[in-house]
């Protein structure tokens, strides 16, 4: 049975805020959807024209703790490092998966020879809440290139899942995670269709990043219009069609229904463990990592 529509993102599509010099779509949190538990954070940032005299997306580093902070690059080259000394380049296509934990610092931008040549750059930055129990672990880095993921497509080979983490009929993704969630990625061709597994128990939702597609045979969704629509716990499917080729993100988790105190980098469940975060990191608990 399909999944119910619980929310459909309004026409003007996703909206833009500005992070700095970066100015980039906002699904969640936003008006009327303050999460999609146990998603807390979805940035749609790009396609920006980076080169020697336009690189706004060079983060130094900074410190999380206490969630999943997750990056999937569909256009561009960026490099990765962080204090537990991984450094690795992250190319279209591949996912970057952080669990913060107890601390980690990380910086993440544009490679040197990527802005040298210039070039388009885009990617979704993923925050995935932990609970309570596991929002202290210890941190870790997950890397998964393009070519390495397990993949389904339809009966017409219009459409094509990459499995980022979590299940699709056949495939398991090869991100180890904390909590019950799927991540799926989506390029579909400009026509075909395709059902999609979600548990009953998951919040869900499909972001578009280009391209248009009808879901569930009810709810438009088109580049710079109607963005994102959100499901109900009910049905085990969700299905779109594509109208013309496309780009998606397909993501579902158990959700938590824990309280959630948040404070720029940090995710934890009191004001007192926000303040703690602050003080470990002014320590030099979460490690180090120069600029």
């Amino acid at each position: 049975m399909k999944k119910t529509v619980k929310t459909i993102q309004h026409k003007a599509g996703s909206p833009f805020v500005n992070m700095g010099p970066i100015r980039l779509r906002q699904p969640i949190p936003t008006q009327g959807i303050e999460n999609v538990d146990p998603f807390l954070l979805l940035h749609h940032y790009g396609p920006y024209k980076i080169n020697e005299s336009n690189n706004p997306f060079d983060l130094g580093p900074h410190p999380h703790r206490g969630f999943e902070p997750i990056t999937l690059l569909f256009k561009g080259e960026q490099l990765h490092r962080d204090s537990l000394g991984n450094e690795s380049i992250v190319r279209a296509g591949d996912v970057q998966w952080t669990t913060a934990g107890l601390g980690i610092i990380h910086s993440e931008g544009p490679t040197k020879e990527f802005v040298e040549k210039g070039g388009e750059l885009e990617g979704i930055q993923l925050w995935l809440n932990l609970p309570a129990k596991d929002k202290m672990i210890e941190a870790n880095y997950q890397h998964i290139k393009n070519e390495d993921m397990p993949t389904i497509r339809n009966d017409n080979k219009t459409i094509e899942l990459k499995a980022v983490a979590g299940n699709q009929v056949n495939i398991k993704g090869l991100i180890e995670t904390q909590t019950s969630v799927n991540v799926f990625t989506v390029k579909t061709q400009e026509t075909g269709k395709m059902q999609v597994e979600i548990p009953t128990t998951h919040q869900s939702l499909i972001y578009l990043l280009d391209g248009e597609i009808i879901a569930n045979n009810e709810v438009t969704l088109k580049k710079d219009a109607m963005q994102m629509v959100t499901f109900n716990q009910d049905g085990n499917m969700i299905e779109f069609e594509a109208k013309a080729a496309s780009t998606l993100l397909i993501l579902s988790g158990e959700p938590i229904n824990e309280p959630i105190k948040q404070y720029g980098p940090y995710v934890m469940n009191t004001q007192t463990e926000i303040m703690e975060a602050m003080r470990d990191y002014q320590m030099g608990k979460m490690g180090f990592l120069p600029a």
